[in-house]
């Protein structure tokens, strides 16, 4: 069950009172990786370290903002054109290929998969790519810049768009973020340690939602959601299958203030609604 952060009371009473601007969401892109399991697809999972500014002690997916230099340079690319892409996530074409960069990259650098390839039909051979992975945290080249060094195409192909959450806007941290699927590829590994996480684990849908449920893992709104809306799939192809039919529009959680009492609702999606008795 969702509770009230102890920092959303006060911000909420100042949004509705016009005392608090909004911050601008970040644009930003996370990857549901899936994998075949014997209870069926599981999922790969962060729990990102509880002195992170932002989600702290949450469990969550590969995942991080837009870089500015992939609104002006198209990697190498293979599979839909980033203006199909554009047309599929509704947004303009510069911003498109960001948000595609941004979910490769970020998985890359956080999970070490790698969602490229030397040509539309082949996928990149394993190998310790530390250095690069590092390189790229560190902002020193950018994606297309890497993709290019390696004759390596991204893949778009491989990944399959499921939804995208707007940070509610009475947060300090706000971030547009779209939610991708994709199949682990062939011979590749997700790494077992991450720089943000204190743990990586992979559980099925079911498995995660159970332990979300009991108490024990810690997500924000999107990420339950998700792992909710794949509890009927049976495999990751039928994941990407499913992704095919979905609407992406943007998911944005607002609040309702009436003396004490404060509302939390996210449209479509009332099993996550937050109402309780908050004095000031």
């Amino acid at each position: 069950m969702l509770e009230m952060p102890p920092s959303w009371p006060a911000r909420i009473r100042a949004l509705a009172a016009g005392e608090l601007v909004p911050v601008p969401p970040k644009p930003s892109a996370t990857v549901v990786l899936l994998r075949e399991g014997a209870a069926g697809p599981e999922a790969y999972l962060l729990r990102r370290r509880a002195t992170m500014a932002f989600a702290g002690g949450m469990y969550a997916y590969p995942g991080g903002g837009v870089d500015p230099r992939d609104r002006e340079v198209r990697p190498p690319w293979a599979g839909p054109s980033t203006a199909r892409w554009a047309e599929r996530l509704g947004v303009d074409e510069p911003t498109a290929c960001a948000v595609l960069c941004a979910a490769v990259r970020e998985t890359f650098e956080e999970a070490g998969v790698l969602l490229a390839g030397p040509d539309a039909g082949t996928l990149v051979e394993p190998r310790d790519w530390a250095a690069e992975r590092a390189a790229l945290e560190r902002h020193e080249v950018s994606l297309a810049e890497f993709l290019t060094e390696q004759r390596l195409v991204l893949r778009s192909d491989l990944l399959a768009p499921w939804a995208r959450w707007v940070t509610p806007e009475f947060e300090e941290r706000r971030f547009d973020t779209w939610f991708f699927v994709a199949a682990l590829p062939p011979g590749q590994a997700a790494a077992d340690t991450v720089g943000e996480a204190d743990r990586v684990a992979w559980l099925t849908p079911a498995a995660a939602v159970a332990g979300f449920e009991a108490g024990e893992f810690g997500m924000l709104p999107p990420t339950v959601t998700v792992l909710r809306e794949l509890l009927p799939l049976g495999s990751a192809a039928g994941a990407a299958a499913a992704a095919r039919g979905r609407t992406v529009v943007p998911v944005l959680g607002r609040a309702e203030v009436a003396g004490d009492r404060m509302t939390v609702r996210w449209s479509g999606y009332d099993e996550l609604t937050i109402d309780g008795v908050f004095p000031a």
